[in-house]
């Protein structure tokens, strides 16, 4: 069996007031080819935002045992994969976590794949983190955007602390 290409995905998430109306933006790149994928909440986080990128980005994916790169500008997520503390959280039940529901559902993909994390600095220039940015403020300005129910379910408990 041929060796499948590396995916790249860059992510950026962001929000207009934290909490605020909030999107998040995905570019996925691969052999020549490029996915863009966005969407926004009535209220949420740019946390929350910035992990529901890396998310969407790797359930997009379409073969398991992908080998995959992240960029994000996202210092929570990938110090989360990168310093340990996502395994911390694992190990203690996300007992006290902000946004356990993202990080639940981003573990499921997350396994499914071989992903190194990458963290770039933000607003910098970079030609693909500038268009998930652009994908992100975009998606929170659009009307009637869905309620975020994961942060509306635990702002009355996490987020109050």
């Amino acid at each position: 069996m041929d060796k499948r290409p590396v995916i790249f995905l860059y992510t950026d998430g962001a929000a207009s007031g934290n909490p605020g109306p909030g999107g998040y933006g995905v570019v996925l790149k691969c052999a020549g080819h490029e996915k863009e994928m966005s969407g926004g909440f009535a209220l949420t986080t740019n946390n929350r935002m910035e992990l529901l990128a890396v998310i969407v980005g790797l359930e997009a994916i379409k073969w398991d045992r992908a080998d995959v790169e992240v960029w994000s500008d996202s210092s929570y997520v990938v110090k989360a994969l990168n310093e340990g503390w996502l395994a911390n959280w694992e190990r203690k039940g996300f007992a006290k976590v902000k946004n356990p529901d993202l990080w639940m559902r981003f573990i499921q993909v997350y396994r499914r794949h071989n992903v190194t994390f990458h963290w770039l600095k933000g607003h910098a220039g970079h030609p693909e983190n500038e268009r998930c940015d652009r994908l992100a403020v975009e998606a929170y300005k659009k009307q009637d955007l869905p309620h975020d129910t994961g942060y509306e379910e635990s702002k009355s408990t996490l987020y109050e602390q």
